[in-house]
């Protein structure tokens, strides 16, 4: 893979992340929607997504640390859609940050986090009573068509990967969820799987590398090179479970 946060992966990957959110939630969304906090931004997917499926106008508050993901994602955001660009760590997110706003989402970033880092995040959506709508959360669920037996092995290293260091990896979903409604809000979730085939070849190969090599991390006993070398040839479609969250503070 070219790099986890890299604008050439993200942007491989936009494409299938557009086609996976839930449009249903987006629908459930209590109105009015004018300011917006994105956070872990990165090159403004989300936001490219979700703006022109909301009224105008609108405000978008881009915030992650990377700052050259945040000049791409301010240059392409929507025309006619208003944005500020805010450089940090989005675990230190405040509940003054979040003054004024309407919405507070995310891509991709829950199961990045820890279960400590989550209660904050909540806790402070909570507290300014903000909605949430966090999309593509991994849920650790993979499957191949054709099947073959050494994808469980290599799914389960995975999965043990992406939970190191007390990161939540595919728990993040189901643990925000629960936080959420702990903190008092009304939680919907829907699945929101990639479902990747002959039509989206490079990333599946890019995807199928980046997956192996975690899992290689986790498991260096693990045949991943020669699983990645013959794997590559055989599969035709993948799907990868993801799960979006929403939550709306009554």
């Amino acid at each position: 893979m070219t790099g986890e946060f890299s604008p050439d992966w993200l942007a491989l990957r936009e494409p299938a992340d557009a086609d996976a959110r839930s449009l249903d939630l987006v629908g459930l969304l209590p109105q009015p929607v004018k300011v917006i906090r994105d956070l872990g931004c990165g090159t403004g997917s989300l936001g490219r997504w979700l703006a022109p499926r909301l009224p105008v106008p609108q405000f978008w508050i881009l915030t992650d640390r990377d700052h050259d993901l945040l000049e791409i994602a301010a240059d392409r955001m929507p025309e006619g859609v208003n944005v500020a660009i805010d450089e940090r760590d989005v675990t230190a997110l405040t509940r003054d940050d979040l003054t004024g706003a309407d919405l507070v989402t995310c891509s991709a970033l829950l199961d990045l986090l820890t279960a400590a880092q989550i209660d904050r995040l909540v806790e402070v959506c909570a507290q300014a009573r903000t909605n949430a709508l966090f999309t593509l959360s991994v849920t650790g669920d993979v499957r191949f068509t054709p099947e073959d037996p050494r994808d469980a092995g290599v799914r389960d290293a995975f999965n043990a990967h992406q939970r190191r260091d007390s990161l939540l990896g595919p728990d993040a979903a189901e643990y925000a969820a629960a936080a959420f409604a702990k903190a008092g809000a009304r939680v919907i979730t829907r699945e929101s799987p990639w479902r990747l085939g002959p039509d989206r070849p490079e990333l599946i190969t890019e995807w199928l590398r980046g997956w192996v090599g975690a899992a290689a991390e986790e498991r260096p006993d693990l045949p991943s090179e020669e699983y990645l070398s013959t794997r590559g040839e055989t599969v035709a479609e993948v799907t990868v479970g993801h799960q979006d969250v929403l939550a709306i503070f009554e």
